[in-house]
């Protein structure tokens, strides 16, 4: 297979800890690090070569500026103000493997004085025979491999900085004719300054029987200071009736559920009727 033209696509970022390309694979694809100000950190990531012949690689890297869609716009490293590509130590950064061969290389993470919050960037490891211009980069994105290259996320946020802050807005309906379940969408803002996972999902309840249904959550990323528009489906399965229809962001056991609720009818026709209301709702 042409390797020009091989591209291995991740489903769901971040859900495999290692990635293969044609013929060589690189785990873990995400490092966290929590060093702090003025100290170092080194954390380990493994090259394999599964190819037939002795191949030679190079690690390089390029910043990222994340998008309210969970898309991620590549950018030259050290363009951003919440990089850290410069603070990184790799060793080796350019070696050589053998079929079949391994290596262990070390990313160590040195912490200017002062930088207190969230960092990020993104590490490549490619085959140097393939080197390719830097519009070809301006395609990368975490999670997909182009040209043989394998991305690596790389985030950096001192261990004592604690502040999360989530917040929800905008929570909506956004059925579109045709649809075959109804779309509800709400805005997810990062106030605090700490890259934060979040479980959203849809809570709905009859408002003449109080039964509560829950469905499945989905699993987002929200940056500090940066918002994340999420999409959630309603099952059609729901009975007849007037319900209180609420998204919840889970983002940890410390802190309180975060939810904004509209009221809606079902009816056979998908007639509505919502009302806004930001609400927080404690575990």
């Amino acid at each position: 297979m042409n390797r020009l033209k091989y591209i291995l696509l991740i489903q769901g970022v971040l859900l495999f800890t290692n990635l293969k390309a044609q013929d060589f694979e690189v785990a873990p694809v995400r490092l966290e690090f929590d060093a702090e100000p003025a100290t170092s950190q080194t954390r380990t990531i493994s090259v394999k070569n599964h190819s037939n012949r002795r191949v030679s690689y190079t690690v390089t890297f390029s910043d990222f500026l994340p998008s309210s869609t969970g898309e991620r716009k590549i950018l030259p490293p050290n363009s951003t103000k919440r990089s850290c590509a410069n603070w990184i130590n790799v060793n080796p950064a350019f070696f050589e493997l053998n079929p079949g061969e391994d290596i262990q290389i070390q990313v160590t993470m040195l912490v200017p004085g002062e930088e207190f919050g969230s960092a990020w960037c993104m590490l490549y490891v490619q085959p140097t025979r393939e080197q390719t211009s830097w519009s070809a980069d301006k395609q990368l994105a975490a999670g997909i491999t182009v040209s043989g290259r394998i991305g690596v996320l790389v985030y950096q946020s001192p261990k004592s900085n604690q502040n999360y802050s989530i917040k929800v807005s905008n929570f909506q309906e956004v059925t579109k004719p045709g649809d075959a379940q109804r779309k509800f969408s709400a805005l997810i803002e990062n106030l605090g300054e700490k890259v934060t996972r979040c479980k959203v999902f849809l809570l709905a309840s009859n408002m003449i029987t109080a039964e509560e249904k829950q469905f499945p959550p989905q699993d987002f990323e929200v940056f500090p200071k940066l918002s994340r528009t999420v999409e959630l489906e309603l099952p059609n399965d729901l009975p007849s009736g007037t319900y209180a229809l609420a998204v919840i962001v889970d983002y940890g056991p410390k802190f309180p559920l975060e939810g904004s609720q509209l009221v809606i009818e079902v009816k056979k026709d998908l007639t509505n009727v919502q009302k806004p209301d930001t609400v927080k709702i404690n575990p």
